[in-house]
């Protein structure tokens, strides 16, 4: 689509009633009382072309008490916030405005297969992120994202229509071939069954018995429902029948994480283990020291934490016999590449979405990629398969980082400072990653490439700051909302670092990414989280495909092992305008 005046579609849709070219300060604390927050909402929908189906109409809140489970219902929307560090908020921009560009952002949906025997549930009370209560409803709460999405359809404040989704990666959890072969089917549509093993029962650490896990199906008081947890008749069985999820009805893309490289995410995979992830032992029963010693080892000695665990596997009285299956295979960033190519899921397009031929041969997860006319994306890989969860990026990459900036670029500036002029380039340029540039410190030798140096987030902010054209670096692997302005002395080498929440845990989140162009010299990036088209309400007898999708969200929001309210993050964090100066041509 060409890029849209918003007064011309305004008019064109005979909303021109809600244009307002008034910006919300974060000068006095705007939502400090219930009467400022109304204030703020009402500016806020005034500014937009709509606000339904986005949380800045409604959003998931606790309806209870402060304490024991909580049941979900409808809040209050959170307003937009203008943040003018990097650049000063100009009056009338609203009735100015030109779109550019506007798409949404998936990350970390962590697709799970739960009854993997390559997972280490035991290790729960110590990390929210081995054990969670909702994740046998992965597949379904993302299949719910995608029907908002698809219903959406469009931008909240430019309305230009969705150009595509780019997911930030961990789009599965433990980079199994099935949990593949579930995103790519959640993304592009079809039927999904998500269980493995024995096609007729669940077998995994929620019908196990042990009081540690929360046994839904079980009467039995376990730690979980003496916390309030429910007891949900058939609800494993429900969670594992096949569905047909619909699919995105946009082109979308894929950037890869470190959950879709190692195992568990932090584990380096070098291919010795495929018999133990399509095999019959799962360790279930490891005592609290043995748990201990090995998460100390996670962040340690990931080697030696999979020599322990090797070491816990021969020990028949911890080892929970299931039923085997090759699909649950680990895939390499080869197979990952090549799995896209694969014209079943092309779905909308585009064919790879992302990754070629040339991606599939030497697994090399990057490329660039068209956003809209004159604004390009250039999705990195900041996996590292030495281990940790934390990641950076090689030298090579860096190198061909660096071309493709230049290539997009009218402009930049060399070490010294000195502005060196390109060719014909003028993109606006977003760049994709899975890490954060606070997430980059993972410098071991990565073992695709033991001579290749490694970088970290600060090179990365470094590097990007030369390019004025670069606007916003998306990410995600925190599993929390944290916007941050990467400011500069010379205002057009300033850029936003947007990262968004987790869709496997509370709030759940996804971001609408708009890029307009306001006429005055500024340029605005607005975010608008939006949740899954799942209902707040739920019941506890119903085994619905929507029920479950709405008790994928609820039992988020309960595991009494993460920590809802760090992720959601701040009022700065949600939605906003982002502003810049309009790099110079």
């Amino acid at each position: 689509m060409s890029s849209i005046n918003r007064r011309q579609f305004l008019r064109r849709t005979g909303l021109a009633g809600l244009s307002a070219g008034a910006a919300l300060s974060l000068a006095g604390s705007p939502f400090a009382s219930a009467a400022g927050l109304d204030r703020a909402l009402a500016l806020s929908a005034r500014r937009a072309v709509r606000v339904g189906g986005t949380t800045l109409e409604q959003v998931a809140t606790p309806s209870g008490g402060a304490a024991g489970y909580q049941r979900l219902a409808a809040g209050p929307g959170w307003p937009l916030v203008v943040r003018g560090e990097l650049a000063a908020a100009q009056s009338g921009r609203d009735d100015r405005r030109t779109a550019l560009a506007s798409f949404v952002q998936f990350t970390d949906m962590h697709l799970t297969d739960t009854e993997s025997p390559m997972r280490f549930e035991f290790l729960g009370h110590l990390d929210d992120a081995a054990c969670r209560p909702q994740e046998t409803l992965t597949v379904r709460g993302a299949s719910a994202l995608v029907e908002r999405v698809n219903a959406l359809g469009s931008g909240p404040y430019t309305g230009m229509p969705f150009n595509l989704v780019v997911t930030t990666g961990d789009n599965t959890d433990n980079h199994e071939q099935i949990e593949l072969d579930w995103y790519l089917s959640v993304m592009s549509g079809g039927l999904i069954t998500p269980n493995s093993g024995d096609p007729d029962r669940y077998e995994g650490v929620q019908n196990s018995g042990d009081p540690a896990y929360w046994n839904p199906e079980l009467a039995f008081q376990d730690t979980y429902k003496q916390a309030g947890f429910p007891q949900l008749p058939g609800f494993l069985t429900a969670a594992g029948r096949t569905f047909r999820a619909p699919g995105l009805t946009m082109p979308w893309y894929t950037t890869v994480g470190n959950h879709d490289d190692s195992i568990v995410g932090t584990l380096p995979d070098l291919g010795l283990l495929g018999d133990v992830y399509t095999g019959n032992r799962k360790l279930e029963g490891v005592n609290a020291a043995d748990a201990a010693q090995i998460f100390a080892l996670f962040k340690t000695d990931p080697a030696g934490a999979l020599l322990k665990i090797g070491q816990l596997l021969g020990d028949a009285n911890l080892v929970r016999q299931v039923t085997p299956d090759d699909r649950r295979k680990p895939f390499t960033p080869k197979s990952f590449a090549q799995a896209h190519l694969d014209p079943a899921v092309t779905g909308p397009g585009p064919f790879g979405h992302g990754f070629t031929a040339d991606a599939a041969a030497s697994g090399d997860l990057y490329y660039t990629f068209p956003i809209a006319d004159g604004v390009v994306g250039i999705s990195v890989d900041t996996t590292n398969m030495a281990g940790w969860a934390d990641g950076s990026i090689g030298t090579a990459q860096l190198h061909w980082l660096e071309h493709q900036l230049q290539a997009h670029s009218g402009h930049w500036y060399d070490t010294d400072g000195n502005v060196v002029r390109g060719g014909a380039g003028g993109d606006y340029i977003m760049v994709f990653s899975h890490h954060t540039s606070t997430t980059m410190g993972n410098l071991l030798p990565d073992p695709r490439n033991i001579f290749d140096g490694r970088h970290n987030g600060s090179e990365l902010v470094t590097l990007l700051q030369r390019y004025p054209n670069v606007v916003a670096w998306v990410n995600g692997h925190t599993h929390m909302n944290q916007i941050t302005a990467h400011g500069h002395a010379v205002p057009e080498r300033s850029f936003w670092e947007v990262n968004t929440a987790s869709h496997i845990d509370f709030p759940q989140h996804a971001r609408v990414i708009e890029l307009a162009d306001n006429g005055d010299g500024t340029i605005s990036l607005f975010t608008t989280l939006i949740e899954s088209a799942a209902p707040y309400a739920t019941s506890f007898d119903d085994t619905s495909d929507t029920n479950l999708a709405a008790l994928y969200r609820e039992l988020s929001y309960n595991d009494p092992f993460a920590k809802p309210a760090a992720k959601i993050g701040t009022s700065l964090d949600h939605n906003t305008e982002l502003l810049l100066a309009k790099p110079s041509r």
